[in-house]
C-alpha cells in the first residue's frame, strides 16, 4: 500500500450524485439477474480523492458456477468474480493515463452494506494486505432498491478493512 502516490487509500473520497447514481443503476439491474454488481470507479490523478467515472465489470461468478458447479460452488448472488486480466489491464491503463482505478465497487443482495471475510479474501488474494492500492465501496440493495451504501479501506495497523468517510455530491 502506497497512500503517499495514491492517496485515496486512506478514504475520505467525493463521488459526484450521477456516479452514485449510476453505480446504483447497475447493482439494482444485477439484483434482478440475482447476482452482484462489480466494477471500477477511476478519477483524475491530480484530484486523488476524487471519482468521477464508472467502469462496469462482469460478474463471472454465475458462469463459473454453471461451469463447473464443483469448483465453484457459489453463485453471483454471494460473490462477485471479475476476469483478473481485465481488471490488471484496467489498473495497468488508468495508471498510465492519469486516470487511476481508486475503488473497486460491489453489490450485497439482501444482506446490508458490510465488508464480508469474502471480499477481504478477494482484497488481499490470501496475503497479509490488498494486492492493489484501492477503496472499496459496498452498496446494499434489498427487495430491488439500495438501501445503503459504505466505503472501506484498509487499517494496516488492525490488518482489517474498515469503514471510511464518503462523500456524495
Amino acid at each position: 500500500m502506497d497512500p503517499i502516490k495514491h492517496p485515496w487509500v486512506r478514504g475520505d473520497i467525493t463521488i459526484p450524485r450521477a456516479v452514485v447514481d449510476r453505480v446504483d443503476e447497475e447493482a439494482k439491474a444485477a439484483f434482478a439477474r440475482d447476482e452482484e454488481s462489480c466494477g471500477l470507479l477511476v478519477g483524475p490523478a491530480e484530484t486523488p480523492l476524487l471519482v468521477d467515472a464508472v467502469v462496469p465489470m462482469e460478474n463471472r461468478a454465475n458462469k463459473l458456477h454453471r461451469l463447473d458447479p464443483e469448483t465453484y460452488p457459489r453463485t453471483g448472488r454471494m460473490y462477485f468474480d471479475v476476469d483478473p486480466l481485465k481488471f490488471e489491464r484496467a489498473v495497468r491503463e488508468g495508471e498510465a493515463s492519469g486516470r487511476p482505478v481508486k475503488v473497486l465497487y460491489h453489490s450485497h443482495l439482501d444482506v446490508g452494506a458490510y465488508f464480508s471475510e469474502t471480499d477481504a479474501q478477494a482484497a488481499t488474494a490470501g496475503g497479509d494486505e490488498p494486492t492493489y492500492d484501492l477503496a472499496y465501496l459496498v452498496t446494499s440493495v434489498r427487495a430491488g432498491g439500495v438501501d445503503d451504501r459504505k466505503l472501506f479501506v484498509w487499517d494496516a495497523v488492525s490488518k482489517t478493512f474498515v469503514e471510511s468517510p464518503l462523500h456524495i455530491g
